[in-house]
């Protein structure tokens, strides 16, 4: 093996390895929960259980799909998905690829993450997400908001959210390593030796410009309402949003998805790939790939979900209008920010790896 190729040699990865345990476990104690919930059991935090959702019956359909869901009806539906993705995630783990199984679990594992990080979330993961740090720095340095903490952000209902969206991850996860398995490549890297420049490269800076682009148009929005512009919403709706500081903290809000936005831009950048010189002590140094990918495809997650929930209202209200086109429109956009931050992290993911250190496979052409 070459000095270089030491010098660009990434270490060993073991998820390949235990990801499809750590599914078939997180889905068997939910599955558990669902028939705890089913016999009668109390904290059933869905669809009628969800006291967020509840506030508001008439609305809640529009914001999630399990808006109707009952103990009674969901928990047997959620013990069942349970035991079956215990058994998948095994078999999968272990590599099973006998008959219908090689097409049926990985087909049960990509419903399952799509499901689950996707198609049953709603605007509530991100604003968690978003929140907390908005939050801590609100409350650390300016003692506001003065009657809300965390417990108004941090629901039960939003922390089952999150786990759930932490759960479709780890069966999209476990799909790409079982993939693996059942065409014979590289389990820790996925190469196959025959690399060249991908699909993924090819739509990696088109990907990122997307990226960053489409956060400002909701940025624009809530600065210019926290600047005292109501840019033609119901003006009464807006002073009470100004009483309740509800547009300083979308500014907030606007502000770290602006910042966010920028960041984006290493994505293609060498200041993405070497930190650059005005960082004291880390200047020159190699920016490790997973602290730019991880964060990217959980922002990528939580938009896509959240964007597909304000498509849904958009539809059922008929539209949008002259008089709704800031509270809506832009959202409507995050479907596309988030598939395209998703295409950009991986390209970027792509392009940064170095050689395996199972297969020795080396990077691929740039």
């Amino acid at each position: 093996m070459t000095t270089q190729l030491v010098k660009t040699q990434r270490r060993q990865t073991n998820w390949p390895r235990w990801i499809g345990y750590a599914a078939a476990a997180l889905s068997l104690a939910y599955g558990a929960l669902g028939l705890f919930w089913a016999l009668g059991g109390p904290g059933f935090p869905i669809g009628v259980g969800d006291e967020e959702l509840m506030a508001e019956p008439d609305f809640a359909f529009k914001v999630s799909l399990l808006a109707h869901a009952t103990p009674a009806v969901a928990g047997p539906i959620i013990a069942a998905l349970g035991a079956l993705g215990a058994a998948a995630g095994v078999l999968m783990a272990r590599g099973y690829r006998e008959g219908a199984a090689r097409w049926l679990l990985p087909a049960f594992a990509y419903t399952m993450a799509l499901g689950l990080s996707v198609v049953i979330q709603d605007y509530r993961p991100l604003v968690v997400i978003a929140y907390t740090p908005v939050l801590a720095i609100a409350k650390t340095f300016f003692g506001w908001p003065e009657h809300a903490g965390w417990g108004d952000l941090y629901h039960p209902e939003r922390v089952n959210l999150l786990f759930l969206l932490l759960l479709g991850v780890v069966w999209a996860m476990t799909a790409v390593a079982y993939r693996r398995k059942a065409v014979g490549v590289c389990g820790d890297c996925g190469r196959t030796g025959r690399e060249g420049l991908s699909l993924l490269q090819r739509w990696g800076r088109p990907a990122t410009w997307t990226a960053f682009a489409i956060p400002f148009v909701y940025a624009v929005t809530r600065w210019a309402w926290a600047l005292g512009f109501n840019l033609g919403i119901d003006p009464e709706f807006y002073a009470e949003g100004q009483e309740q500081g509800l547009w300083l903290a979308g500014a907030g809000l606007a502000t770290l998805g602006a910042v966010g936005a920028v960041l984006t831009l290493g994505l293609m950048q060498r200041w993405g790939e070497v930190f650059p010189r005005w960082m004291i002590g880390l200047r020159g140094k190699r920016v490790p790939p997973m602290l730019a990918v991880v964060p990217a495809t959980l922002v990528a997650v939580l938009v896509a979900s959240a964007g597909g929930m304000y498509i849904r209202v958009v539809l059922a209200r008929g539209g949008v209008t002259a008089a709704t086109w800031p509270m809506e429109l832009p959202e409507t956009l995050w479907v596309v920010w988030g598939a395209a931050l998703f295409t950009a992290a991986m390209a970027y993911r792509e392009r940064r790896r170095g050689a395996c250190a199972t297969c020795s496979r080396d990077a691929i052409a740039k």
